[in-house]
């Protein structure tokens, strides 16, 4: 219950609520059909449908802290190392935690199908954290990465991970702490550690100015023009517009991109997003940078359209599309095994 005292200066949809004393309210006040999707799921030490979870401090001094998805290995697969995917959830630096169950129902998946240990981040969020405190969070998350590689620390479930094979992924805003991070890891000595790609799924790259595909395409559950302009209004440092590095690194104001060390990336889009065009427009900068990306498209479908469960269920082409993602995933992960 609000206090009488306090007066709202900012909303954002159905998400978030802000107010004059600085708090904030993240109660989801949307269709209670949504609710589960934004709950969080407990972590699991069981394997349940072939996955347990943890949740583990990786860094003391600040409290950050990751889940782990770790797929059960067979016993003829038993001494086999395992990739790592480090992930980044989205929700435009404003919202949503790493054990929401719209995260824990594709990560799972995404666990599983690629035989892969998923570390998802629990970032700290904006606007009480504006940027970079995002990026700062994922690059602490690698940091962690790099000292069990080392044997500085340990971490029992990651004993059969591959360090030399970590990827990074991150939905919608997550997308764009993989770029940054991966950058900020090329001007570091990150041994025995490798990154091996770099997978931004629907990022948040967008510009001041409104995209035509904004003004065109479809809003939808998971992105309307109002969580695009508030929340990142809400999270890029104060004084800065979204054509801040962050949020824009193909711009103007951003390091040029033929600078920067990057693995290979793939870059996931669907053609429904509604900031698809700036997208493309980073993918065209990477490859005149000279950059190893791929595309993946997802046809017919919007902004994180995998996270939504009920749409997931309901409709087959979400569902197809879905597998479809996965797929493509799996497949560029195979690709960059050594």
């Amino acid at each position: 219950m609000v206090s009488e005292n306090k007066r709202l200066v900012e909303e954002v949809s159905s998400w978030l609520r802000v107010f004059d004393d600085g708090s904030v309210d993240r109660e989801w006040t949307g269709p209670p059909e949504i609710q589960f999707m934004v709950e969080p799921v407990p972590a699991h030490d069981e394997f349940v449908d072939g996955i347990s979870t943890k949740d583990v401090v990786a860094d003391k001094s600040s409290g950050l802290r990751v889940r782990i998805y770790l797929p059960e290995r067979k016993p003829e697969g038993y001494d086999t190392k395992l990739p790592i995917i480090l992930h980044f959830h989205g929700g435009g630096f404003c919202i949503s935690q790493a054990d929401w169950y719209m995260y824990y129902h594709i990560y799972t998946k995404l666990s599983r199908s690629t035989n892969a240990i998923v570390v998802s981040v629990y970032q700290r969020l904006a606007p009480e954290h504006r940027l970079p405190a995002a990026i700062e969070d994922g690059y602490s998350a690698l940091l962690w990465l790099r000292s069990l590689a080392r044997g500085e620390q340990n971490e029992p479930l990651l004993s059969h991970a591959d360090y030399n094979r970590v990827f990074l992924i991150g939905d919608s805003s997550g997308g764009n702490i993989v770029h940054h991070v991966v950058a900020q890891a090329g001007t570091a000595d990150l041994s025995p550690l490798r990154l091996a790609g770099g997978i931004p799924i629907h990022p948040g790259f967008v510009r001041a100015e409104r995209s035509k595909s904004e003004l065109e395409q479809p809003q939808s559950p998971l992105l309307t023009l109002d969580m695009v302009d508030k929340f990142l209004g809400l999270a890029v440092p104060t004084g800065s517009t979204k054509n801040h590095p962050i949020t824009c690194p193909m711009g103007p104001e951003a390091p040029p991109l033929d600078n920067l060390k990057l693995p290979p990336f793939l870059l996931c889009v669907a053609s429904k997003d509604l900031i698809i065009d700036t997208q493309m427009e980073y993918f065209e900068a990477m490859k005149k940078a000279n950059k190893d990306v791929e595309l993946l498209i997802n046809e017919g479908v919007t902004h994180s359209f995998y996270l939504n469960k009920i749409a997931v269920d309901a409709d087959p082409e979400t569902a197809a599309e879905t597998e479809r993602l996965i797929a493509g995933i799996k497949q560029f992960i195979k690709n960059h095994y050594d």
